[in-house]
């Protein structure tokens, strides 16, 4: 079993709190130091994510990714405006305003959210996809700073292109070379202006991003169900942008909602520390969500989002639902709700998602596409509706609307949250209740993932693996029925293996992010066979580290 910190759900002292002022002066007079593989620019899963006290997330790195990001959209003729915000971390704050440098020097057009308004990722896609249907030419891209869910320490940079969803990894591959190009020059090259005369361009307009959002609400949610229920729901923003969204969303639906913590604050001191003793804002955790979790008997709902809010938590009397468990029935939901839907829309989910989702598919008959880790392998199937739903199983999540269009290409925590309060309104039963509805016919599963340290010799012999190279027979005392190191949805290497029988399954696959190795481990047959399941993942992982 995973081991969790002793302090794990409790709240943090004045004494565990990030240093600010230190952290953000380090973000503009410390320098990376390109000679040093951790301290050049480096886009994994989420984009370039770091810290300014690592000399990983700097100024520096910031000009020159954003240069790097003007040259792909010269290269490419996207000379429509490109929409840039950012989330609650303090660093978010400063890249924002290095980045808006470089982007006016370059003669883009921004558009920016109102002066002391934060930016949701979900917000930024639908914005870039409204702008963009119809169009061919003058198309939007856009910036979000963010680095999710991650510490207060980190700072993070994704780059959304016209299809609104995250970079494809060969646009992030050019992006990343191009930028640690410019930092071996010590950034010769990069255009810079001054942030008063970048804030003061007729290049820089500001856009509504949730006022846009909030009016659209009703192509892709059933508001009036909502509203009419009169379903108590309780949020917590986690401190992120998610906060300014939701007193319009209660004022403009008349629904009931109470935002249980209004705080902005860099330090994230009203975030319980995590399952390994950090502050993490993740939504999906019962560590960080043990502050909203005693008070879910005052809510018929409770509901959270992760600081830039493209994840969802989602409370009900039973306590936090495991994100799998919601997604599954948020699937069974859709597909039963959504009748304009394309008839061969499937069930968009990565491989390391529940296979709940599977027998679901087969249930509601549709199809399930199956992709690597990563939401941007959603995006084309949610832009030409080979998906009606997008899934991972981090809490991340996306679907189209009701007639069948995209409403976002990146994850969108809000949308999922109001999904809950309407399969709650519509169904009489909260979606802990639906999915024990749910399991009593397809089977419950038990699911859990264990982290092993990882090198670049674990990732390289990951990565080769074949699987013809995989000599299991047994997987937990049940025959193997198949062995992958591709994606069956769309055939794209996987970085590792993932190996199913009948009653269950396992996956490895390295961190696009940190050292270390993921193992997923999913059961239909209960706790005993699951940790046999884990000892046959990580005696494979062992044999495959000695040979």
């Amino acid at each position: 079993m995973p081991v969790v910190h002793a302090r794990a759900g409790e709240f943090p002292t004045p004494e565990d709190l990030e240093n600010i002022p230190v952290l953000v002066s380090a973000y503009f007079t410390e320098y990376p130091n390109p000679a040093v593989p951790a301290q050049r620019v480096s886009f994994g899963t989420s984009g370039h994510r770091g810290s300014s006290l690592l000399q990983t997330f700097n100024e520096e790195h910031i000009y020159a990714i954003t240069q790097a990001v003007c040259d792909y959209r010269k290269a490419n003729g996207i000379d429509g405006p490109l929409f840039l915000g950012g989330d609650t971390h303090a660093l978010s704050e400063a890249a924002f305003r290095s980045a808006l440098e470089v982007l006016v020097a370059n003669d883009v057009q921004v558009r920016i959210a109102p002066t002391g308004m934060y930016t949701a990722t979900p917000a930024i896609s639908h914005a870039i996809l409204s702008w963009n249907a119809g169009r061919v030419t003058a198309l939007a891209d856009g910036i979000v700073i963010t680095p999710s869910h991650n510490p207060p320490r980190d700072g993070g940079f994704k780059y959304n292109p016209p299809h609104g969803g995250p970079a494809e990894t060969h646009v992030t591959d050019l992006i990343e070379k191009n930028a640690n190009a410019y930092l071996e020059k010590g950034n010769r090259g990069v255009q810079l202006t001054h942030l008063r005369a970048a804030l003061s361009s007729p290049l820089v307009e500001e856009y509504d991003f949730i006022g846009s959002y909030v009016a659209d609400l009703p192509k892709v949610l059933n508001m009036k169900a909502i509203a009419a229920s009169g379903l108590r729901l309780g949020v917590d923003p986690l401190g992120g942008a998610s906060l300014q969204m939701w007193e319009p969303i209660a004022e403009t639906y008349g629904i009931d909602i109470t935002v249980v913590n209004k705080a902005v604050d860099p330090t994230f001191r009203f975030v319980p520390f995590d399952k390994d003793g950090k502050i993490r804002m993740d939504c999906s955790s019962p560590y960080a969500m043990s502050g909203l979790l005693h008070m879910r008997d005052r809510f018929d709902l409770a509901v959270a989002c992760d600081p830039d809010s493209d994840r969802h938590g989602i409370v009900t009397s039973q306590g936090l639902m495991n994100p799998n468990h919601f997604l599954s029935v948020a699937a069974w939901y859709l597909f039963r709700t959504r009748d304009a839907w394309p008839v061969d829309a499937g069930i968009g989910k990565t491989l390391v998602t529940s296979a709940l989702l599977d027998r679901v598919g087969q249930d509601i008959k549709r199809p399930v596409v199956e992709v690597p880790v990563g939401f941007k392998w959603f995006v084309p199937y949610l832009l030409n509706g080979r998906c009606g739903l997008g899934c991972e199983e981090s809490a991340g999540a996306s679907f189209l609307c009701f007639d069948g269009s995209p409403w976002s290409t990146d994850k969108d925590g809000p949308l999922m949250c109001l999904l809950a309060a309407e399969m709650m309104a519509v169904e009489q039963a909260s979606p802990s209740e639906l999915y024990e509805k749910l399991t009593a016919r397809l089977g419950s599963p038990v699911y859990q993932r264990l982290d092993a340290p990882a090198d670049d010799q674990v990732r390289a012999k990951l990565k080769a693996l074949t699987p013809e190279s995989v000599d299991m027979k047994e997987l937990g005392g049940s025959p193997v029925t198949e062995v992958i190191t591709r994606a069956p949805g769309n055939d794209a290497p996987i970085g590792g293996v993932k190996v199913s029988s009948a009653d269950g399954w396992f996956a490895v696959r390295p961190s696009g992010t940190e050292p270390i190795c993921k193992v997923y481990t999913e059961s239909f047959k209960g706790e005993e066979h699951l940790n046999d399941m884990q000892k046959d993942a990580i005696d494979f992982l062992d044999r495959l580290l000695k040979s």
